[in-house]
């Protein structure tokens, strides 16, 4: 199910530091997506920016002892690299304070970052990196470019605008949200419908996209694939922080329905990957095979 050794995947976006408490952990959902994604033996490229710093530099160089291709991780003279606050509440869910402007914000596409998406199979983007224009219009030249296409919505109050949001899923095949998210943008769509099930299909009749997912939580995920609706419930874990669960859960996902693997059992690993991050403090902790099945078998 995990198995990406033929899959090329490029992320585009943020890269940061999430600085909590105590400590900076390294993060930004698209990073988080494309960390996972190279666990389960895909072959990835991170496109971002980061500043001339130290911050900067040692997101450089964890990114690439960990096995991403970096050549499309540009540096910015004028820019800090980002930070990003996370305040952590009851039941280990986050809220965050976004650095602006940081460096990602500024992102200017090189030959080499053009290059790995003419070659990928999947682009990977977010909704976040769209709130400064110089960040968003190299994405939307990168969108033209003949790719599967997958639009990971990251709704972060002030962000974002329902017009942006509308033209990233319309450039996408495969759309992510959690519930929330899901509801919030079908109500401003002008949706008649109250359940998850009828509001991504709502969703697909407004868009071009041909598939869809949405996370609830610790109840699981649904899955709207090849017109079928495929369902988890979750898994019971205890939760240590809920950073980067959703960024993991798409990449198990991706990863797997691209690899051909059957829907149903997609999910159920994909769901089974974001609890145990989850359970884990951090958007990145290391996750073994045999946890997730095990895992599974309960």
């Amino acid at each position: 199910m995990n198995n990406g050794k033929n899959l090329k995947a490029v992320a585009y976006g943020e890269v940061l530091w999430d600085v909590f408490e105590n400590e900076k952990k390294i993060g930004g959902a698209p990073l988080n997506v494309a960390l996972r994604m190279k666990t389960f033996g895909c072959e990835v490229a991170m496109i971002s920016c980061v500043g001339n710093d130290e911050d900067g530099e040692n997101i450089i160089n964890t990114v690439k002892s960990l096995g991403l291709e970096t050549d499309t991780i540009v540096v910015a003279e004028n820019f800090p690299t980002g930070l990003v606050q996370v305040t952590l509440k009851e039941r280990g869910s986050a809220s965050y304070e976004i650095n602006y402007p940081s460096a990602w914000d500024k992102i200017v596409l090189n030959n080499s970052a053009r290059k790995r998406v003419e070659d990928a199979d999947v682009l990977i983007y977010g909704s976040l990196v769209c709130r400064d224009t110089i960040s968003r219009n190299a994405l939307e030249e990168l969108l033209e470019i003949e790719v599967y296409k997958v639009f990971d919505v990251n709704l972060r109050k002030p962000h974002y605008s329902y017009e942006i949001l509308n033209q990233l899923m319309q450039a996408a095949h495969f759309i992510k949200f959690n519930d929330e998210e899901l509801l919030e943008i079908a109500t401003a769509l002008n949706s008649p419908f109250k359940s998850l099930a009828e509001n991504m299909q709502f969703i697909l009749q407004k868009t071009k996209a041909e598939a869809m997912c949405v996370t609830k939580g610790k109840h699981g995920a649904l899955l709207h694939w090849k017109g079928k609706i495929y369902e988890n419930e979750g898994y019971p874990i205890e939760v240590a922080d809920t950073v980067g669960a959703g960024d993991s859960f798409l990449a198990a996902l991706i990863t797997s329905l691209l690899n051909d693997t059957e829907p149903q059992k997609a999910i159920d690993f994909a769901c089974a990957v974001g609890a145990l991050v989850a359970e884990a403090p951090g958007a990145n902790p290391e996750i073994s095979n045999s946890k997730i099945e095990n895992l599974m078998l309960k």
